[in-house]
């Protein structure tokens, strides 16, 4: 089994979000957008926290008004995590937000108007170190390349991309990322590995509307995990209509089903049958719960009987292996003499995992104290 992750990822340049690094060898950040209304700033400050307590990299606000940027002054104040402001056509909301100090500037350049206004936004961004996020959606192509290609293609996306690239390459501004997101998994696939061999800027992967928790997290598994599987991808977005939290959420596990982000819990889980000793569902989604404060990278493996059970238990940090009234125990790879009351598992797991998170957050702390 793969201790690290065999992918080996696309070389792109790397560019910082605020302090976050974005592309190169960082590793593949996860980001959402808040969802409130941007003048409601205690609602968006609070949301943005939230994010943040569940292990966003980026947040993206939306700032369509002279008013939001006002507010976007406001937020930006109270929290710490780096922000992306989302413009669409008004320069003068770029040139505000850039000034109250956006990490990140969302901005097609080529939807902004004159070649006047243009520049003035790519020579405040350079002025700022304010990289630009050039954002293509096959529901919002130019009307003449919808009259050329007739429907959203992957080569459709890429010629809109490759129109922002350009001027920003005419500029000389080279502190850009890039999507081309669709809702259509294989027409963003498709687009993303076009733009992947155009352009050596970070991508930033998305499956745009991708539908509800549960639809809308496995098409974003599949399209990204493709893309992510090529070595394509430097952030992600999972574009959920559920909580904003839930993207956070959905995002790591996919990183973590690559191993391409260590971070949190990993739950190995069998699906249940007739041969379990205890109740394997409810058994994973009480501790799931209980759990989702912990950071520490740790695989956990719960197995319902003795057939898969032990083969997880050894190559997990900790594993259970369902028996009949009391399951064994597994402590990294070893089977211990401890065995656990299948009545009472959630609470003697959370104390065993929170235990064995603390050693490892220690033992960590003591390695980076050495190595300084």
């Amino acid at each position: 089994m793969f201790k690290e992750s065999p992918i080996i990822r696309r070389i792109s340049r790397q560019i910082m979000v605020g302090n976050v690094p974005v592309g190169g060898d960082a590793p593949i950040t996860v980001q959402s957008m808040t969802n409130t209304l941007t003048t409601d700033v205690a609602a968006t400050v609070a949301q943005i926290r939230s994010l943040e307590a569940v292990g966003a990299d980026i947040v993206r606000v939306s700032v369509p008004t002279m008013d939001a940027a006002e507010a976007f002054r406001e937020i930006k104040r109270q929290v710490n995590i780096p922000l992306v402001a989302d413009i669409h056509f008004d320069y003068r909301i770029a040139l505000k937000v850039a000034e109250y100090g956006a990490d990140c500037l969302r901005i097609n350049p080529g939807n902004i108007g004159r070649e006047d206004r243009v520049r003035s936004v790519v020579e405040c961004a350079r002025d700022k170190n304010i990289p630009i996020r050039i954002g293509v959606n096959g529901g919002s192509l130019e009307k003449d390349i919808q009259e050329k290609y007739t429907e959203p293609t992957p080569e459709a996306l890429l010629e809109s991309a490759m129109r922002h690239v350009d001027i920003l390459d005419r500029l000389n501004f080279d502190q850009f990322k890039v999507s081309v997101k669709a809702s259509d998994v294989f027409l963003a696939v498709g687009a993303y590995r076009l733009l992947a061999k155009q352009i050596d800027n970070p991508l930033h992967l998305g499956i745009t509307e991708a539908g509800g928790l549960r639809s809308g997290s496995v098409k974003s598994s599949v399209g990204l995990g493709l893309l992510l599987a090529e070595g394509i991808g430097d952030t992600i977005r999972i574009s959920l209509a559920a909580d904003p939290i839930e993207e956070i959420k959905v995002g790591f596990d996919i990183l973590k089903s690559l191993k391409l982000r260590s971070r949190g819990i990993n739950l190995i889980a069998c699906p249940s049958c007739s041969r379990q000793e205890f109740d394997v569902i409810s058994t994973v989604n009480a501790l799931e719960q209980r759990i989702e404060d912990i950071l520490t990278p740790m695989d956990v493996s719960i197995i319902g009987c003795i057939v898969n059970g032990p083969g997880e238990a050894i190559i997990s940090d900790l594993g259970l292996t369902g028996s009949s009234k009391k399951s064994g125990f597994y402590l990294d790879g070893i089977r211990q003499k401890e065995r656990f009351d299948n009545n009472n598992l959630v609470d003697q797991l959370e104390s065993r995992i929170r235990a064995k998170a603390k050693l490892l957050d220690t033992a960590n702390k003591i390695d980076v104290k050495e190595i300084d």
